[in-house]
């Protein structure tokens, strides 16, 4: 079975810096796109960050400059380093991956628990 653990969220001032972490654990084959999400109160959830397997990124135009993904493939880990905090960036953050169990499975799509991050003003 295929987990994803995330770690790193907490409640910062504004300005402040957190770094998120997921990794993934269990039978994988190969790990394609990794991202994150994140999910505000009454709000709809948003992908903001995507890094490929050869290490190209997006990212939504709200957290350009402040947001960087990176991935480690050996840790089967994906990050997200997140300075310059606002109010604003208060939500939920999921991580997602593009995984395959063996090489000749489809990719699937898996989540992590989601953590939260509390932005003070």
């Amino acid at each position: 079975q295929v987990q994803l653990v995330e770690s790193g969220g907490g409640l910062v001032q504004a300005g402040g810096s957190l770094r998120l972490s997921c990794a993934a654990s269990g039978t994988i084959a190969s790990i394609n796109v990794m991202g994150w999400y994140r999910q505000a109160p009454g709000q709809r959830r948003e992908l903001i960050a995507t890094i490929t397997s050869a290490s190209s990124t997006t990212y939504v135009d709200s957290v350009k400059g402040r947001f960087t993904i990176s991935r480690d493939n050996a840790k089967k880990t994906v990050y997200l380093q997140m300075n310059s905090l606002k109010p604003e960036d208060t939500a939920v953050y999921y991580c997602t991956m593009g995984i395959r169990v063996t090489y000749t499975s489809a990719t699937n799509n898996f989540w992590g628990q989601g953590t939260q991050v509390t932005v003070s003003s």
